[in-house]
């Protein structure tokens, strides 16, 4: 963990605009192209299961976690996971990824899907998933569609194409 006196806590909106100076900071304005972000357009992120990361009052971390489907399966998107660079490797998107991942397991959520780096998504049980299981809305490379089986299962009881917002 980060020696940092960091605070994980949930979202809330006046969190919005430090969140979006951050993904600016981090992604650029390329993201909107993304078809990570083009599957979250317009979707409204699930308030508990999205963290920020503050040290002190300074917001240096988010996690955001959208809802989906494939057909009337429900699934979820996560992403963006976002720590400021100024505070990276210091463990903070670990602990963001850990509060949202445990909050969702709670919650009874079945499958959690990303577009990222598999060997650091790795470590929280993530894997690629098998190809054409799931399609989304744009190019992926397949290397980087991940997912994470939250109960026994629910990866089996999904297939197709993936769309955001809940049935």
């Amino acid at each position: 963990m980060t020696t940092l006196p960091l605070v994980i806590r949930p979202e809330t909106s006046r969190d919005n605009d430090a969140i979006e100076r951050l993904h600016e900071r981090a992604f650029g304005p390329g993201r909107y192209a993304r078809t990570a972000f083009r599957l979250r357009e317009g979707v409204r992120h699930l308030p508990d299961l999205s963290f920020t990361a503050l040290v002190g009052t300074l917001l240096v971390g988010s996690i955001r976690v959208s809802p989906a489907r494939a057909g009337a399966t429900p699934l979820l998107v996560l992403g963006p996971l976002t720590v400021d660079p100024a505070f990276g490797s210091r463990g903070i998107g670990g602990a963001l990824m850990r509060a949202s991942l445990d909050a969702a397991r709670a919650g009874g959520h079945g499958l959690v899907i990303l577009v990222g780096d598999a060997p650091y998504y790795a470590r929280f049980g993530f894997r690629v998933l098998p190809p054409r299981k799931l399609t989304l809305p744009g190019p992926v490379d397949p290397g980087r569609f991940l997912g994470l089986e939250l109960r026994e299962g629910a990866l089996a009881e999904t297939g197709g194409s993936v769309v955001g917002g809940s049935a």
